[in-house]
């Protein structure tokens, strides 16, 4: 069964997911060993902050505060995703971990923000859903040739020639 959202509603479960996910690419930054894997989290920590900030400018609501106090907050040690991380430190593998986990979090904020931005009406919120849309199927893609890369596995450029000789 669905539900409609309101736009407030829409933006509410948004900007939790987009600090969600900063969180959990900032924890992941901080505990990676691998440059290259620390500098994608990195970067993906601070589109979620450019996605946050977006959302927070058209969420009327008040129980949030101010974005800058909102994002000082501690991560939500419930929330599932963090869990995860936070398992996955203990792991030798835990860049692994936290990039397989990345990809499932990225999936879902794709399908859950295309379920919400069907009902939105207001054009302008309508299409900030739209972008943050397209930039998480980037952060995705991203995401998937990190993991290809501390996996050591063929770049996607690369597999015709292995298919061929």
């Amino acid at each position: 069964m669905t539900r409609e959202y309101s736009v407030q509603e829409a933006l509410k479960l948004a900007i939790k997911g987009e600090k969600d996910s900063m969180d959990f690419y900032r924890k992941a930054g901080a505990v990676t060993k691998n440059d290259r894997a620390k500098k994608v989290f990195d970067l993906l920590a601070n589109e979620e902050v450019g996605h946050l900030k977006a959302f927070f400018d058209h969420y009327k609501g008040g129980e949030f505060g101010d974005i800058a106090s909102y994002m000082a907050q501690p991560p939500d040690s419930k929330n599932p995703t963090y869990v995860a991380l936070i398992k996955a430190i203990d792991e030798e593998t835990h860049e692994q971990k936290a990039l397989e986990i990345a990809l499932r979090e990225e999936k879902s904020c794709i399908d859950q923000y295309s379920v919400l931005v069907k009902d939105i009406v207001d054009p302008l919120v309508r299409s900030i859903f739209e972008r943050v849309i397209k930039e998480t199927e980037k952060h995705h893609a991203l995401i998937e040739e990190e993991y290809r890369h501390v996996m050591t596995m063929v770049h996607e450029s690369d597999q015709d020639i292995y298919v061929r000789e």
